[in-house]
């Protein structure tokens, strides 16, 4: 038994599967697409595994909140990141519970584990990548000071995490996410695309928990704060063509001016208008990648003055102009 899910209030198998991590070390990408229709939920699931790691991406609309019971032998580091809603994780290999509330995520080993899983929200949308363990320790070798000690213990077969608590995302993670869900390209270039997007957030991963280490004291102190700190975030996001003021986000998300300055760079590792760059830049990209829209459509769309202040800001973003990556 690979892994296995079920309904606590019923114990009625909601699912199941015999997949192990020796399963994943197919030499060809391996794709799938999968509706779940459950008394509780509806969810729809992508995944991605080959070379011993594989990915997944899943949407849950949940009816109401659940508690489900999980059991797994699949002996893997997971990689996980949580978009939308919240959830909390409880295996019995740890100390405690996990939560990961929106853009939260951690990094996690066990070699097999048993416990619940809870939706806090009714819209949960998470992203993982996982590692067999002789592919973890042949990626990482050589690594940094976090992922050698968090080695060592995959090698030794010790539960681990990497931070007691989640950290935030940030806009780097979210952007190789999109882009790996998005990849459109041709199987032999999509597995080593999506390969060194896998070893990318693990990357990010461990400097985020460096970060978090050396930061020094939180400026937010309350969940409250927190959560007007991610949802600024996501009306900005939604009026990316027309981008607010500092003073009309602070407005919306109900803070005030300083503590949102100061609460999203401490968030999401960047300014309020930094972060807005970066996101247009990205979206830019993906677009001219695509071949669906032309520069000056895609300027207009996410709201910059000239075709040439787009162009000048995405030359000295990505080392090329708009005009010749969308060749």
């Amino acid at each position: 038994m690979g892994f296995e899910l079920k309904n606590k209030a019923d114990n009625q198998v909601l699912h199941r599967n015999d997949l192990s991590g020796e399963d994943f070390n197919t030499g060809r990408l391996v794709e799938s697409t999968m509706d779940i229709n459950l008394p509780f939920a509806d969810a729809k699931m992508q995944q991605w595994y080959f070379d011993g790691i594989r990915m997944g991406y899943s949407n849950w609309h949940y009816h109401n909140q659940v508690e489900m019971e999980w059991k797994g032998n699949l002996d893997m580091v997971t990689l996980y990141f949580n978009m939308k809603g919240h959830t909390t994780i409880n295996n019995s290999h740890f100390d405690k519970p996990f939560e990961l509330g929106k853009y939260q995520h951690n990094l996690f080993y066990s070699q097999k584990g048993e416990g619940t899983l809870k939706n806090d929200d009714l819209f949960v949308n998470s992203f993982l990548v996982q590692f067999t363990k002789d592919a973890f320790l042949r990626i990482t070798e050589g690594a940094n000071d976090v992922l050698k000690r968090f080695g060592e213990n995959v090698m030794e077969g010790k539960t681990v995490a990497l931070s007691p608590n989640s950290l935030f995302m940030d806009i780097n993670m979210l952007n190789g996410i999109n882009a790996i869900v998005d990849c459109k390209y041709q199987p032999e270039l999509k597995k080593m695309f999506l390969l060194s997007k896998s070893i990318e957030l693990l990357v990010l991963q461990a400097e985020a928990y460096n970060k978090a280490k050396n930061s020094g004291p939180k400026f937010l102190k309350t969940e409250y704060d927190k959560e007007r700190i991610i949802y600024a975030r996501e009306y900005l996001v939604k009026h990316l063509d027309m981008p607010p003021g500092l003073s009309e986000l602070a407005r919306a998300a109900g803070i005030n001016e300083y503590k949102l300055k100061k609460g999203f760079k401490e968030t999401f590792g960047n300014t309020v208008f930094g972060y807005l760059a970066e996101t247009r830049l990205e979206l830019a990209k993906n677009d001219l990648l695509e071949k669906k829209k032309s520069v000056s459509e895609i300027a207009f769309e996410l709201g910059y003055s000239s075709v040439q202040h787009f162009s000048n800001a995405f030359k000295k973003k990505f080392g090329v102009s708009p005009g010749r990556l969308g060749r």
